[in-house]
């Protein structure tokens, strides 16, 4: 790896923005033994309130088994795909962009009468598309999970934020992960699902909402504050929602979370448009050792006080006992979550 001073200047960027975090965490009163399991809790059986399916509200997630990591007998396959989009940063001029797409063993061009269900899952700074793919070890959860019967058959899309044109320093991916709703609204979403037999029978707004239900948004790190604004731009087309090590930057920045602002404003959208009758789910995740839990832990307590509007059934939290800010535990909240989104 090239470690030139861009890189440098990258590293202490970050580093600012770790001090940032634990300034704002102690200025909020949060511990960081918040949600820390105790020794005799080390499973997800935990006390407290439980959604229609036995889900626990708050819990740690199970440890991806062994064989999971191994090679499936019924592998999918991963495509590239090209699409026309802006770039929306910069004055809207037309650009090409990438995606890679992750189709189930068994998947037919020729078939349209199987559809299924989709999950779009975005990297975290300084990522690209086609991340999640390139990790033996995921493609391999996804293989085993179809092929064991833990979901059903899912397309699997892995997309970027960023451009050809993109600053990728961490000001910069602000700046595009925040005007990325618009390119999966307008550009992305309908490449994609316009090319592969989802459940949307056409690419028009309407039948994109229509098929609301069978999609998921999810992403780690400044892929996770990319789903926060998804829920809160793409709730008409989105159900599902995952966001892995990271809190909703509606209001605020790195730094300066402004946590209840944000919780504010999602418990009115759900509100306003009736969301909790057409149905939404977040599944929010972080690891008990993640250098930048604070801002995940702050979200978690914010939502869970307002246990009236985000009830189980709408909002959980859960945590990979050990885990940090890596893929690793990345694979570990797919394999708990992918379930509550899409089961066999």
């Amino acid at each position: 790896m090239y470690w030139g001073d861009n890189m440098k200047r990258l590293i202490i960027i970050f580093i600012a923005g770790l001090l940032a975090v634990s300034l704002t965490a102690c200025a909020n009163g949060v511990s960081a033994k918040a949600y820390e399991p105790a020794e005799e809790m080390k499973t997800s059986e935990n006390e407290g309130a439980s959604s229609d399916k036995g889900m626990m509200q708050t819990g740690y997630t199970l440890p991806v088994p062994e064989e999971y990591l191994k090679t499936a007998a019924r592998q999918g396959s991963v495509v590239k795909i090209d699409y026309t989009s802006r770039d929306y940063v910069r004055e809207g001029a037309e650009i090409t962009k990438t995606a890679y797409v992750y189709l189930p063993y068994g998947y037919d061009e020729e078939d349209e009468e199987t559809r299924y269900d989709i999950v779009y899952l975005m990297h975290g700074w300084g990522g690209h598309a086609g991340e999640y793919f390139e990790y033996v070890f995921m493609k391999n959860l996804f293989d085993n999970m179809i092929e064991k019967g833990d979901i059903s058959p899912v397309i699997i899309v892995s997309p970027s934020f960023y451009n050809k044109n993109s600053d990728t320093g961490f000001n910069g991916s602000i700046e595009e992960l925040r005007q990325f709703h618009r390119d999966f609204r307008e550009n992305l979403m309908p490449a994609v699902e316009g090319m592969f037999h989802t459940y949307a029978e056409s690419v028009s707004k309407e039948d994109l909402a229509a098929s609301r239900d069978h999609r998921v948004f999810g992403g780690f790190s400044l892929g996770s504050v990319t789903t926060w604004l998804e829920f809160c731009y793409d709730y008409d087309y989105i159900r599902y929602f995952l966001p892995m090590s990271g809190s909703c930057w509606y209001y605020g920045t790195y730094g300066d979370f402004q946590i209840e602002n944000n919780a504010n404003f999602i418990e009115q959208l759900v509100k306003d448009n009736k969301l909790d009758e057409r149905g939404y789910f977040i599944y929010h995740a972080v690891g008990t050792l993640d250098e930048v839990k604070s801002q995940s832990i702050m979200m978690a307590d914010e939502m869970l006080e307002r246990n009236d509007v985000f009830t189980p059934e709408h909002y959980v939290f859960y945590q990979k006992d050990g885990g940090y800010h890596d893929f690793v535990a990345v694979q570990e909240y797919l394999y708990n979550a992918l379930p509550e989104f899409f089961s066999e």
